[in-house]
């Protein structure tokens, strides 16, 4: 049997028939996404909008999403060759970068067709630098695939992607791949979602061998063996399970039903009274647990040598979410922005997220999810933000870089727009309505490059490549230093820096020069202290007064809180219109302090009395009081330089170990764990990241070009007295303060 989409007669429709209350032909659902319970959908079976799926597949780097994406494109019969990533690259990776380097930059969007389904794909970039591009995929998703390595498991970036799916409440299912690999252990993969990302799990299905034997799959639900025949595993041939695994198989069914059974009383009374179950009433129970977000199905396989891949997309449409089935909420500006469920009929007035944007030589290309209404060619649609309406000349279904042109799209649908002017986090709304979703959570840079044209004569085109890629991606910071008048880039990391600088010198042609990275260190006070500051200026005619009276206070070291200002005045000493101005005052001084001229981080300002002038009190003048009470406030805190600490996890052979342990002592780590995982040891580590510069070349040189590291930014700590004397000195020369 050929496992194509379109004669694929294992895959069914939605399942949402087999549980829930039935009313006239309609199935009634609920699931809990957050601490919030909402009822999913009103799924009419024969709806078109119930057969699409909107899937994103997330992992650490090198765990073969890519790999996967495109065996996905080939059985699915959207592309007929099969493409390696390291090689002539895979399809999705279809940036020059991508196909040198083997890793995946930029987010890529396909769609598919699986049986009567059709499946709207993004695959997205593994690496932590890289992650923004996850985040906003994730926040227009119904469904994601979480893709772990049979043999590494659970790794830093499976902790982060697990963070985000959750932010976002977006239902997955878990592919362990590469079961192919010398060391691979389901086993151990499954007991690490379990405790390290806290996830209950459903296992499925059963190897049929391991490493090099790898040979096949054992359907734990309709308890068969299944293997896959042909050049590139095509042809699916179901058959019964070998001997020697039945015992195993049939313990495996009973541990799934068992555990199924917390879910559904109908089934517990079938396992009590030892009745057979419908293969139906599994799937249907595994989809509403799965959407309602109470536990994660476990699927198994190995991409790279074609098994698994046709069963992880029955999977997909048997048990992910159709947009229907998940409730989205926008904000009603025309109604003190009253929280509203939006309705997933293309009959119903426009609403559409703008969540990517990529700028290109015709115009601008953005990345619409919709979740309300219909968009049409030549038709115009509200931005709330800029309360401007823009015409959507030309709408595009992407395929990587390919596109193809359509009229028009509906609700629930990822398209491309040509020619917006606007920006990520925009809404668009037809007439009627004027709504506004929420955006997505963006990381702050951690690193910063001073950079510059090396030729004058290419000022122009680094402005123009610095602007587009600082608007396509919110991580991508652009400033301009005013002491050197330097032109500063910040980012998440080396390696994402980095991709942008060969950009730069690739698409522009512009040639540059690229300073020494500087670490993004902040400023915090370490006590309490009271303020008391009066401002009086007299220079004929009416004058300044201000006072005010209050408390600095350190917010606790960790926290998401970077500024609070609290008001205690009482009896009008200080008018209600000045309050607001001290508090501006507070926050002019947040940019840059005076220790070392880095950002403010970790500071309460407490407004507790003051005094006002009939005639001479004016917002300036409350304003420049302010400021003047926070320096000399804080620099009497004794304020700390804060530094920005990374997640360190570094995979290496075993006989590497202590060398990579001990060189991640030296500059100045803490090792938090080792696992050994077959041959290889994983340790992971708080490392300062201003001692992570050029890491890479030197746990390649210590482990014979055999380790692997990946890094995420973690909290922001103190900095050793010694250290900060340092940075302190550094910062004088350099002018940054005086």
């Amino acid at each position: 049997m050929i496992c194509r989409g379109g004669d694929h007669p294992e895959v069914a429709s939605p399942a949402c028939s087999a549980f829930g209350r039935r009313r006239s032909g309609s199935v009634e659902l609920s699931t809990s996404i957050g601490s919030k319970q909402k009822k999913a959908c009103h799924v009419m079976s024969d709806s078109p909008l119930s057969r699409l799926r909107n899937v994103g597949i997330s992992a650490h780097i090198d765990s073969g999403k890519t790999t996967l994406t495109e065996r996905i494109l080939y059985y699915a019969g959207r592309i007929h060759k099969i493409q390696e990533v390291r090689g002539e690259g895979a399809t999705m990776d279809h940036m020059e970068l991508e196909k040198e380097r083997g890793i995946t930059i930029t987010a890529a969007a396909t769609r598919v067709v699986w049986g009567d389904s059709q499946i709207n794909i993004i695959d997205t970039p593994g690496h932590v630098d890289f992650t923004i591009e996850v985040e906003r995929s994730l926040r227009v998703l119904d469904g994601a695939v979480m893709v772990l390595c049979g043999v590494a498991g659970v790794q830093s970036q499976s902790i982060t992607v697990d963070r985000q799916m959750k932010r976002y409440g977006v239902p997955r299912i878990s592919f362990i791949n590469k079961l192919d690999r010398q060391g691979a252990d389901p086993v151990n993969v499954i007991r690490g979602l379990e405790e390290k990302l806290g996830l209950t799990t459903i296992q499925l299905q059963l190897p049929i061998g391991l490493g090099a034997d790898l040979d096949g799959i054992v359907d734990l639900i309709r308890m068969k063996a299944v293997y896959f025949d042909g050049e590139h595993g095509e042809k699916v041939r179901w058959t019964d399970i070998p001997d020697a695994m039945r015992d195993e198989a049939e313990n495996a069914r009973t541990g799934m039903l068992d555990a199924l059974s917390f879910y559904d009383d109908e089934l517990l009374e079938m396992m009590l009274e030892e009745k057979p179950v419908a293969e139906e009433l599994i799937h249907a129970i595994i989809r509403r647990g799965t959407i309602g977000g109470e536990f994660t199905p476990i699927l198994m396989g190995s991409a790279y040598k074609n098994k698994g891949v046709q069963l992880l997309l029955d999977a997909i449409v048997r048990y992910l979410p159709s947009p229907i089935d998940r409730e989205a909420f926008a904000l009603d500006r025309a109604n003190e922005e009253a929280e509203t469920v939006l309705d997933t009929s293309p009959d119903a007035p426009l609403v559409a997220l703008a969540f990517k944007l990529v700028d290109e030589t015709f115009g601008q290309l953005t990345f619409l999810r919709l979740y309300q209404g219909r968009i049409t060619r030549g038709e115009k649609y509200l931005n709330t933000r800029a309360g401007k309406a823009h015409r959507f000349g030309r709408i595009l279904r992407m395929h990587a870089d390919e596109r193809e042109e359509v009229n028009s799209a509906a609700a629930g649908d990822i398209v491309a727009v040509v020619g917006l002017d606007c920006v990520s986090g925009d809404t668009y709304c037809g007439e009627g309505v004027n709504y506004t979703m929420e955006s997505m959570y963006i990381m702050d840079p951690v690193i910063s490059l001073a950079i510059s044209p090396t030729r004058t004569t290419d000022r122009d085109k680094l402005a123009k490549a610095l602007n587009r890629f600082s608007k396509e991606d919110p991580t991508f910071h652009l400033s301009s230093d005013p002491e050197t008048g330097e032109t500063i880039i910040s980012g998440m990391g080396e390696l994402h820096l980095d991709v942008y600088c060969e950009r730069i010198r690739r698409e522009y042609a512009c040639q540059i020069e690229v300073g020494t990275p500087q670490v993004s260190y902040r400023e915090s006070p370490s006590r309490n202290v009271d303020y008391n500051h009066k401002h009086r200026k007299q220079t004929g005619g009416s004058g300044q007064y201000a006072h005010v009276i209050g408390k600095l206070e350190p917010l606790p070291q960790g926290g998401e809180d970077r500024y609070e200002f609290v008001s205690k005045v009482t009896g009008g000493r200080i008018p209600t219109e000045y309050i607001p101005s001290v508090d501006k005052g507070f926050q002019s001084m947040m940019a840059k302090g005076p220790v070392a001229g880095y950002e403010i981080i970790g500071v309460k300002m407490t407004l507790e009395d003051g005094t006002s002038h009939a005639v001479d009190s004016s917002d300036m003048a409350f304003q420049i009081c302010a400021r003047d009470a926070f320096r000399q406030a804080f620099l009497a805190s004794r304020p700390a330089l804060l530094e920005p600490v990374m997640n360190v996890h570094v995979e290496t052979p075993s006989e590497f170990q202590g060398a990579i342990i001990g060189d991640l002592s030296s500059r100045r780590g803490m090792v938090q764990a080792t696992e050994v995982m077959g041959p290889l040891t994983a340790v992971t580590a708080h490392v300062p990241l201003a001692r992570m510069f050029g890491y890479a070349t030197d746990v390649r040189s210590m482990s014979q070009g055999k380790a692997t590291f990946t890094m995420e930014f973690d909290s922001y700590r103190r900095v050793p007295k010694a250290v900060q004397e340092d940075i302190i000195k550094a910062a004088k020369e350099a002018g940054r303060v005086r």
